[in-house]
């Protein structure tokens, strides 16, 4: 479990190790090095995605290590509260950029001749703080589209115990 605290409010994440045992270990090193923190949300779709892991807040890109294999394969699908991976057009690109998905957006999800997105968590607490964070006037904010017109900051992502 990852408890992110935003200038928005928390919400905690439940990761999935059996089904994506490579992107969830390579989140979970980017959490343990305190990657995300002082991180954005810097794009904002309302009804789709919201989507950080990447910027800081004057927008520049944080270096990553090298992407993860896509494990979109898995079975599991884009619905309304799980995590992916952010990647280019390059199915196998994804670093350290995810988003939550606000709707089930069956579209992202893998099938034949469609590699998708691979769904790794899920929100289990603070969805109401995801809407929050969806809720955030967007326009075009340092060359991005869909960009929060106020910072929506990571202040901290930490591992957690699951509730007993």
């Amino acid at each position: 479990m990852i408890r992110f605290e935003t200038t928005h409010g928390g919400f905690t994440v439940e990761l999935f190790d059996n089904d994506a045992p490579l992107t969830v270990a390579n989140f979970r090193q980017y959490v343990d090095d305190g990657f995300f923190d002082g991180t954005i949300f810097h794009r904002i779709v309302a009804g789709f995605v919201i989507q950080g892991g990447g910027l800081t807040a004057d927008f520049s890109q944080k270096a990553t290590r090298p992407p993860v294999r896509n494990e979109a394969a898995n079975g599991l699908l884009n619905e309304r509260g799980t995590l992916s991976m952010a990647r280019t057009d390059s199915p196998h690109s994804a670093t350290s950029q995810f988003f939550v998905n606000l709707k089930d957006n069956d579209f992202l999800d893998h099938r034949p001749g469609h590699h998708g997105y691979a769904v790794f968590g899920r929100v289990v607490e603070g969805l109401e703080v995801v809407d929050k964070i969806a809720a955030v006037p967007t326009g075009r904010r340092k060359g991005y589209t869909d960009a929060p017109m106020e910072d929506v900051v990571i202040n901290s992502a930490r591992r957690v115990k699951a509730p007993a």
